[in-house]
């Protein structure tokens, strides 16, 4: 098998051969066709976690020591199946065979603790199975499932589209669940339309949230965002623009999705809530902020982090793209050569949408 490791963080992705596993008990090997590039791959490549004040949290800390693959947002075809696959998925419809094309769960957790008992594997305590974050990821021809329940089918779903799901779909979904009820006149913001932020319109356009407030720097995705179905935009680098923020949502700015994480992102969207209003934090940019206390009591504020989300999300957001409810944002499929070109191209903020890498015809020995 072919895999694009990081050997030494900030570093240039190395070419590695190794042998593909033997899928073992209820395993199962996918050969990936599809590979999305997400922001937060960036974060680990670097090999740190900006916490603020100087402070830093480094990616080894949790396992993640090159030589290492990224990847997380994987879509393949079953290539081999443990044997016990089959006692595994008795009982279920339509069962797993090999050719089968299925779209991969990658926030896999220990199956032990009371989260992933709950079926809340994306807060595992350990985490130790994160594909990609713990574990090796899809910048790979081949990628090693613990247990046939993190398959998806994803049939009638265009496959570079169906990759992204398992990341941008799953984790901006799960964000706008976690909004407070919305009446007719009440506006929710996301802040950062690149490939989460354009998603998340989608979404919220698909679940009937109309009133939606598309936030960021750039232009063009500002642009793309109106396409997609934000109903007003906000160019965030004028100084005053909380208060533009509060101004276009006539004071009703009910929720606030930062797709960002960082400290002007917050101090746009934070200050501009109308009482009983909810922040929720996605991005992981970096950075830290002081909050005054009395405050978040008197106006009844919520600041809340969501991470990803569970199987059951993921297969909800699934439900809607087969039903062609969600618009698909702008994909653009790479060949597997070029993740280095994209994962700089993802740092300067060159990237419109997601980038897929194709690995469907990338073949897995060396020399050939």
């Amino acid at each position: 098998m072919l895999s694009y490791q990081v050997v030494e963080h900030g570093k240039p992705l190395q070419k590695v051969f190794t042998t593909a596993p033997r899928p073992k008990g209820t395993e199962v090997l996918v050969r990936v066709t599809r590979s999305g590039v997400c922001h937060s791959d960036l974060h680990i490549w670097d090999g740190y976690f900006d916490l603020g004040g100087g402070k830093r949290f480094y990616v080894k800390e949790r396992g993640c020591i090159p030589p290492f693959t990224l990847g997380h947002e994987p879509f393949g075809v079953v290539e081999a199946i443990g044997p016990g696959v089959a006692k595994a998925m008795r009982g279920t419809k339509g069962g797993l065979r090999v050719g089968q094309r299925r779209l991969v769960y990658p926030w896999i957790g220990c199956g032990k603790c009371a989260v992933c008992k709950a079926g809340k594997d994306n807060y595992c305590v350990s985490g130790s199975r994160f594909l990609g974050v713990n574990r090796a990821g899809a910048y790979s021809t081949h990628v090693l499932i613990p247990h046939p329940r993190y398959l998806v089918d994803t049939a009638g779903v265009e496959d570079g589209f169906a990759a992204t799901l398992a990341c941008s779909g799953l984790t901006t979904y799960s964000a706008i669940t976690k909004l407070p009820a919305l009446g007719p006149k009440d506006w929710v913001a996301v802040l950062g339309c690149g490939g989460l932020g354009l998603v998340a319109i989608s979404i919220m356009k698909a679940m009937g949230i109309k009133n939606v407030i598309a936030c960021d720097v750039d232009e063009g995705k500002l642009a793309a965002a109106r396409k997609m179905g934000a109903k007003l935009v906000l160019d965030t680098r004028a100084p005053d623009a909380a208060q533009k923020l509060i101004a276009l949502a006539q004071s009703n700015l009910v929720g606030a999705i930062d797709l960002v994480g960082m400290p002007a992102t917050f101090m746009t969207a934070y200050p501009a809530l109308r009482k009983g209003g909810k922040y929720v934090l996605c991005g992981l940019f970096g950075g830290e902020v002081t909050l005054a206390l009395p405050p978040i009591a008197q106006r009844a504020v919520s600041v809340t982090g969501s991470y990803v989300g569970d199987l059951a999300e993921l297969k909800a957001v699934v439900a809607l793209a087969k039903k062609k409810k969600l618009k698909p944002l702008p994909v653009e499929t790479r060949p597997a050569s070029e993740v280095n070109r994209t994962l700089d191209e993802l740092k300067a903020g060159h990237i419109l949408g997601r980038v897929v890498l194709d690995f469907e015809s990338v073949s897995g020995t060396a020399g050939s």
